[in-house]
């Protein structure tokens, strides 16, 4: 672990503290770091992975969709976009959504 933590400073820039664990995978609201000990995962991909991690259904949606556009800015029109915004409006006390990121 601390062969990858002192390479990563080597190359990355020390924006802010970071814990220290390497985590290598994730399987719903579990990941694993590099020396095998289990974490429930509290931050969950700062919302980025609500559903948890591996999600089968997930995945396979993300594989759908990523053998026709891996990303497009909302200054296009794509028809998941339009169908999920539909969704969320039609479920929800919403009139309209708006698609973001936080900043990355």
């Amino acid at each position: 672990m601390s062969e990858w933590i002192e390479r990563e400073s080597k190359y990355l820039f020390q924006n802010y503290g970071r814990q220290p664990i390497v985590l290598e995978r994730g399987e719903g609201s579990c990941v694993w770091d590099s020396e095998g000990n289990e974490y429930l995962d509290f931050v969950g991909g700062l919302a980025v992975t609500s559903l948890g991690h591996s999600h089968p259904a997930v995945t396979a949606a993300a594989e759908v969709q990523s053998q026709r556009l891996i990303h497009v800015s909302n200054l296009y029109y794509t028809t998941p976009m339009i169908e999920l915004a539909e969704l969320l409006v039609e479920n929800s006390p919403l009139d309209r959504v708006f698609f973001c990121n936080s900043g990355a």
